[in-house]
C-alpha cells in the first residue's frame, strides 16, 4: 500500500473517532438534558468515558476510603462482649468537627455492630453509666480510659476512636455550595493484654460525578444528590465494622440442641 493511500486509512479512521466521541457527547447531553431518565445518561457517560479512558480500570472493590491494620494475632484472641465508648473529637489541622458529631458516631457504630452476629453489645445505658463514674477522656488517656471501661462493664473489648473532620455540606440536596467530609480513626483494644488488636481510618469528601466519574455506583445510590455528613460516616462505620467481624474468632461456645427421643412405646399402624 502506497503512502497516500495509508495517509487516507489513517485519516478515516481519525474521522470516525472523532465522529463517534462528538455522538457520544451529543447523547450524553441530550440524556441530561431531555429527561431520558437517570439510567440512560449514566450509560451515556459510560459510553463517553470508554472512549477517552486509559487503557487500565480500577478494580471495584472494597471503598479506598477506608484503611484497616490488625495483629496476626487477632484470631487467638477470644472476643465475645464489645463495648463501644464514644469518640472524642480530635480535630486534624485546618478541619473541623461539627457539633453532635459524636453522638452521631456513637449512635451508627451502636447500630452496626448490633446487626452484627457472634458477639454481645455492652447496652449503652450501661457504658454511660460507667463513664459518669470516670474522669473526662481526651486524646492522652484514651486507651487507657477505654481500658478502664472494659473492666467496669466486663467487656472483652472495647471500640473506641477519635473523629478528626466532621464537616457538614453547605446547600442543599441538589446545590451544594460545599460538600460534607468525614475523617475518623477506630480502634479495638482487647482488655486482657491492654493491646491494640485492630484500627480502622475513614476519610471522604464527596465529590461530583464530573471529578470522578469511576464513583458511579455511589453516584446512583445517592440518587445523583449531596449527602450530608452522617451519611458519609455511616458508609465509614459500616465498612469498617463489616471488616471488623470477618477478622475477629467469633466462634461461640453456645448451649447444643438435640431433638426429644420419644420414650412411648411404638406401633406399626400396619398391623
Amino acid at each position: 500500500m502506497t503512502q497516500a493511500g495509508c495517509g487516507k486509512k489513517k485519516l478515516r479512521g481519525s474521522l470516525r473517532i472523532s465522529t463517534f466521541r462528538t455522538l457520544d457527547k451529543r447523547l450524553l447531553f441530550r440524556s441530561l438534558a431531555g429527561g431520558l431518565g437517570l439510567r440512560s445518561a449514566l450509560c451515556a457517560a459510560a459510553l463517553l468515558c470508554a472512549s477517552c479512558a486509559p487503557a487500565w480500570v480500577p478494580v471495584v472493590g472494597k471503598s479506598p476510603d477506608v484503611q484497616v491494620q490488625a495483629v496476626r494475632s487477632i484470631k487467638t484472641v477470644r472476643v465475645r462482649r464489645i463495648a463501644v465508648m464514644p469518640p472524642i473529637d480530635a480535630p486534624a489541622p485546618a478541619s473541623s468537627v461539627a457539633e453532635g458529631a459524636s453522638d452521631s458516631m456513637t449512635a451508627e457504630l451502636q447500630a452496626q455492630m448490633a446487626l452484627e452476629a457472634g458477639w454481645q453489645l455492652v447496652p449503652e445505658s450501661d457504658v454511660a453509666d460507667a463513664m459518669e463514674k470516670m474522669p473526662p477522656t481526651n486524646a492522652a488517656d484514651l486507651k487507657r480510659n477505654a481500658i478502664e471501661l472494659g473492666h467496669k462493664v466486663l467487656a472483652d473489648a472495647v471500640m473506641y476512636g477519635e473523629i478528626e473532620n466532621y464537616k457538614e455540606r453547605v446547600g442543599s440536596d441538589y446545590a451544594a455550595a460545599s460538600p460534607a467530609s468525614v475523617a475518623f480513626t477506630l480502634y479495638l483494644v482487647d482488655i486482657k493484654s491492654g493491646q491494640v488488636i485492630w484500627n480502622a481510618r475513614f476519610s471522604k469528601s464527596q465529590k461530583a460525578l464530573s471529578e470522578n466519574v469511576f464513583d458511579v455506583v455511589a453516584f446512583v445510590q445517592n440518587s445523583g444528590r449531596w449527602v450530608r455528613a452522617h451519611e458519609i460516616a455511616a458508609e465509614g462505620v459500616d465498612e469498617a465494622v463489616e471488616d471488623l467481624h470477618t477478622k475477629l474468632n467469633l466462634q461461640q461456645e453456645g448451649p447444643s440442641f438435640r431433638l426429644p427421643e420419644y420414650e412411648g412405646k411404638y406401633e406399626n399402624p400396619e398391623k
